[in-house]
Parts: structure tokens; sequence; C-alpha cells
């Protein structure tokens, strides 16, 4: 590796990480399993991995207002990629003048500790300083010209700033702020182990401050490791946002029924399932590595399920033919709603993919919607802001499947439900962007 001559620990190792990181998500690597390589590594210490894993966020949420300062600063992009990186992460620090984690001097020069330690960039290391220094004495006048661009000023694509617009001209400057700030550690209280006003005890005996934000939702004050979570271990609680712990109560469960979570992983909607109601639970993912999380998620619960590998698209190689009363379709979409969680997404997504998500998604609805028993009730859930995920997609797949006046057929009812829930950030509410849509199945 070409960064072991750096302290394991050091924030010029963390840098160098985070750059390798913002290298595989701008090559169209997901973020976290960009992490993941690092992570793999046997001298990867937990404080190394958390240093990665914050400035990496960090720098994907800020990453806009760097390449815009880099665009003034530098003649063209910087090269090799790790260099350009390299200099995003550091500018992503010191872009931070009211609560900086390090102080500018320091992250100057743990910058070129990484870029001299790297072989790939050492002859880059007084650039490296002389950029960084440059940005320190000319902040002042850079960052107006920098947020004079959509990117550079919201932090998001052009394209995706221009769509928000389009869509929600009210909120979209809301939804955007909420998008750039991290996530609060939300926790889904097993309602077979415990109860919210138990565990709000149990939290506060131990000296950890939250409060109740649903049925069985509880936000933490300060995120923790979930190591340090009381009881998570034994399954009295789980991670899961607050609007994705709507899903189960929208389904109402009961006691013996047969349920479908389609495209369950990594399985926390399928634990607050069987949290609800003992059921015969089918748990079905394209992916066997994914099944994995949701057994292990199910174990840590000390629940059951049948775990199954297939498309959701096609039942021949999984469905062994009996109908489900209930079936949750968390479909695949752009994600563009849980981005405050991932803020890669806003890097990786291209305009086009909406169309393609959504035709995938309406191909997995139709295929599900035979597979329910008449009267039975089809969830379908997406963490998509773009209405062409959402509510464009319920309301196709409600006119494909209305059926033709006086003719006899299993026709589907919208039931009401919370439709589009715009993410917010705020002590009032803190939940992400998520989309519900709830149908019936008539007839006999």
């Amino acid at each position: 590796m070409t960064h072991l001559s750096l302290k394991i620990d050091s924030l010029a190792h963390g840098l160098h990480g985070a750059a390798r990181a913002i290298v595989d998500v701008r090559a169209g690597t997901a973020l976290p399993q960009a992490l993941a390589r690092q992570f793999a590594r046997a001298d990867m210490t937990p404080q190394a991995r958390g240093a990665i894993q914050d400035l990496s966020y960090l720098s994907m949420r800020r990453l806009g207002m760097a390449d815009g300062v880099l665009a003034l600063l530098a003649d063209k992009p910087p090269q090799p990629e790790m260099l350009h990186g390299l200099l995003a992460c550091a500018l992503s620090l010191l872009l931070d003048e009211d609560n900086p984690a390090y102080d500018a001097f320091t992250v100057v020069n743990q910058a070129v500790e990484a870029a001299a330690a790297d072989p790939e960039m050492s002859h880059a290391k007084g650039v490296v300083n002389a950029i960084l220094r440059r940005f320190l004495r000319e902040r002042a006048a850079l960052l107006p010209q920098v947020e004079k661009t959509p990117p550079g000023a919201w932090n998001y694509p052009t394209w995706w700033i221009d769509r928000l617009k389009g869509a929600y001209p009210a909120q979209w400057q809301d939804i955007l702020r909420a998008g750039n700030v991290a996530p609060p550690l939300t926790l889904r209280v097993n309602r077979r182990k415990s109860n919210v006003p138990d565990y709000l005890h149990l939290l506060a005996l131990n000296g950890i401050g939250a409060r109740q934000v649903g049925a069985d939702a509880v936000r933490l004050d300060k995120p923790l490791p979930v190591s340090q979570i009381p009881g998570f271990a034994d399954g009295l609680a789980s991670v899961q946002d607050a609007a994705a712990q709507m899903a189960a109560p929208l389904l109402d469960v009961h006691d013996g029924m047969r349920v479908l979570d389609a495209c369950a992983a990594p399985g926390g909607k399928t634990g607050h399932l069987l949290e609800c109601a003992e059921l015969d639970l089918v748990a079905l993912d394209h992916d066997p590595k994914r099944l994995r999380r949701i057994e292990e998620n199910l174990h840590r619960l000390q629940l059951k399920a049948q775990l199954l590998a297939g498309d959701a698209r096609n039942g021949q190689d999984w469905w062994d033919g009996k109908q489900f009363d209930r079936i949750l379709a968390d479909v695949p979409c752009t994600a563009s709603g849980i981005v405050r969680r991932h803020p890669d997404i806003r890097w990786l997504r291209r305009k086009s993919d909406t169309v393609q998500l959504a035709t995938l998604s309406a191909q997995i609805l139709d295929n599900l919607w035979q597979m329910l028993k008449p009267g039975g009730k089809l969830l379908l859930v997406t963490c998509s802001l773009w209405p062409q995920e959402s509510e464009e997609q319920a309301a196709a797949f409600a006119r494909r499947h209305q059926g033709d006046e006086g003719t006899p057929g299993h026709h589907a009812v919208r039931l009401p439900a919370p439709g589009q829930m715009l993410p917010t950030a705020s002590a009032e509410a803190d939940h992400d962007g998520l989309f519900y849509a709830l149908f019936q199945k008539t007839g006999s």
C-alpha cells in the first residue's frame, strides 16, 4: 500500500484514505463499497476506519464547493485523480470556518504529508501546499465566486437542483439543505421485548439523551456506535429511520398472515414486520450476499423468516404459487430521498437513471400483484423524491390494474397512505424522504 509510511491514526492517513474513496466514487463505485475495500486491510484500526469514513462523508457533502474552489485555483483539474481527491478532502475541512474539526495549519501540513508519502503524487506536494495556502489567503474573495454556481452553492449536480426546482418549487431549498445535514441516529424499539417509555428509561440510566419520534421510534440526541447502545446486541432496538418505520404499520399485519417482503435487504422492514405479528414471512432479494445481512439482523432479534434469492420481476425460480396476504414492495429507485445518509448518491446518479429504474419497478409491481390474494394489500415504497419513481409510478400502477367497467376481475383500490414524504432535519421532524402508496386487491 502506498500510504503505509503514514501513521495509521494520523489525519494524513485519513485524508489519503478519503481521497481514495473519492476517486472510487468518481469512477462509479458507491461510497460504502469503496470504503469496504480499504477497511478490509488487517492493519486498519477502528479509529483509522472512523476517520476515513467521516472525512469521506464530509467530502461528499462539500464536493461541489471544493471542486468549484479548485476550478478557480488551478488551470485544469489536478492530476492524477488521487491528487484531485486529496485536495477536495482537505478543502472540505478548510471550508468549515465556523466550527473547524482541525486548525487550518494542521490540515495543510497533513495534506502535504499525505501527498509526499504517495509515490503517485509525491511530486505534487508543493502544489498541495500552494493551493491550500492560497485558498486560506483568498477565501473571502473566492467563496462568493464559487457560490454563484449551483453546485458551488448547494453541493449537488446542476441537473439534480433543476429537477428539484421543477418538482417542488416551494420546498426545493429546504430539501437541499436537509440533504447536506448529517442524519440522526434513530432507533426502532422492538415491541416484542420492550416499549418506548421503558427503553427511554434504560437510555437515561446509561446517560444517553433521546426522545420519541414515532410509535416505535426513538432518536438519540447524539449518534453512538451500536456497540454502545444499551440492549442493541440483545435485540431490544434496531437502527431505522423514522420514515422507514411507517411501512410495517401501514401493511396492518396480523398473526398467521403470509407476507412477502420483496427487495428485502438489509432487512430493517423485515424485522419490523415480524416484531408486529407472528407471520409466515418470505424475505426476497436478488443478491444472495445481501440475504446474509437479513439473516444477521433476524438472528440478533431472535426472529425467523424464509430467505430466498430471486428476481422480483419473475417468480418462476422462487415462488411456490401460494398467494400472500400482504406484500411489501420496496422497489429499486435512485434513492434521492436518502441522500443525507448516502451523500455520494448525488454524484453517482445520472439524469437518465430515473426512467430505467421506474421501468424496472413497474415490472416488479405488476409481477407481485399476481401473487397477492384477493382482499390482500400491497404497499409500494420508494426512497425517491422524483415523481416518476413515486407518485407517477403509483398512479400508473393503479391505472393498469383498475379493470374495465362491468368486467369481473381483481382491481387495485388505493387506500390512505402518506404519499410523498419530503426529507426534514429539524427538532420537530427529522426523517428521510420516502414515498408510500397502499393498494388493496378487490374481488374474491
